[in-house]
């Protein structure tokens, strides 16, 4: 039967509208998650330190790989040696992805050590990846201070160590240079920012203070290059990884009495081994874990992130995939007693006997 004029015109208009209809749905569905979405990532921070340049560096470019190319802000969430922003992802953030925690190496510390401060656990966090994979801690004093020589830090008794909090790793660096150094009854001055502890180690407000290597050239050039500083050992991360600004500096290991000791150097190079990382709280879709482990593996590998890192932190950057940090948690080393000591020279209180 063939059908009238006006009822194949009415048939056909059906039909394109019909399939319109699929067509525009079909569209619909292919629309990125992330267009027009922000994401927040949450520093565990504060504004100004390396952390927080790291995060900078490296935003523009994961959001350059992310389908739909979203806004990204950082939302600094200081406190607790990075483990505020950690426990706020693990049992707040929602698991839509719109929630990223970019860490310190405190995360990792706090589990492990059973910290007060830690209410997370490690093996349920989602890894994105770290921005860096160690980077070596020196332990240095002011040239006012007149602790020109091993000799002379061992001599001297009440030496003020400046740090940010107790537990943060500056903190905890500073706790194991003076005990493997041998520094009589130091004294932990706590309360700064980073940039702020560089003010008082100045100002002469502390006499001493570890710090990253790469943190101290990128932010201290000036005072190394007049001789202000006095640099008396490095943690290398990895072990044997010596910034090249301080390769003539002799390794904490070598002041170690026994083995334990030494085991305790590589349980603090363990907890910086993912040195920056960022997480998604537990729960979070497996496609948007798979859409950010592969815009941030993408980021890592871009010439543009590589130049822009090197600008802010004087260094390259040494990336982990996300499944490399998951490898990482899973991998620490958890032997009781080292881990006790550890939980001695990380908490307050005098230094434990040799």
């Amino acid at each position: 039967m063939r059908l009238k004029p006006n009822l194949l015109t009415a048939w056909a208009l059906a039909a394109a509208t019909g399939w319109g209809w699929l067509l525009s749905g079909h569209a619909l569905s292919q629309t990125p998650y992330y267009q027009g979405k922000t994401i927040t990532v949450v520093r565990g921070g504060s504004p100004g330190g390396t952390g927080d340049m790291q995060a900078k560096a490296l935003i523009p470019y994961l959001k350059k790989y992310i389908p739909g190319e979203p806004h990204i802000a950082i939302e600094n969430m200081p406190g607790a040696a990075g483990m505020k922003a950690a426990n706020y992802i693990y049992a707040s953030a929602k698991p839509d992805g719109l929630r990223i925690a970019a860490v310190g190496a405190g995360l990792v510390a706090g589990p492990i050590l059973g910290l007060a401060g830690a209410r997370y656990d490690l093996n349920k966090l989602i890894y994105l990846g770290s921005t860096e994979s160690g980077d070596p801690y020196i332990f240095l004093s002011r040239k006012e201070s007149g602790l020109d020589s091993i000799e002379k830090l061992r001599a001297a008794s009440g030496v003020r160590i400046g740090a940010q909090a107790v537990g943060h790793p500056i903190y905890v660096s500073g706790r194991i240079f003076a005990y493997l150094l041998g520094i009589k009854e130091p004294r932990l001055v706590v309360g700064y920012g980073g940039p702020e502890l560089d003010i008082a180690l100045a100002q002469g407000e502390v006499d001493a203070r570890a710090n990253s290597a790469d943190t101290v050239v990128r932010r201290n050039r000036e005072a190394l290059e007049k001789g202000l500083f006095h640099i008396h050992a490095t943690i290398t991360i990895p072990r044997g990884k010596f910034h090249p600004r301080f390769a003539d500096v002799p390794e904490l290991d070598s002041f170690a009495k026994n083995e334990n000791e030494r085991r305790l150097v590589n349980l603090y190079r363990t907890f910086l081994y993912p040195r920056w990382p960022y997480l998604l709280p537990p729960g979070t879709p497996g496609e948007i874990v798979k859409t950010l482990r592969a815009a941030m593996a993408r980021a890592f590998q871009d010439p543009g992130f590589h130049r822009e890192f090197k600008k802010l932190m004087a260094g390259d950057p040494t990336p982990l995939t996300g499944e490399e940090v998951e490898a990482a948690i899973r991998e620490l080393p958890r032997d009781p007693e080292i881990v006790a000591l550890y939980k001695k020279i990380a908490d307050q209180g005098p230094l434990p006997p040799r």
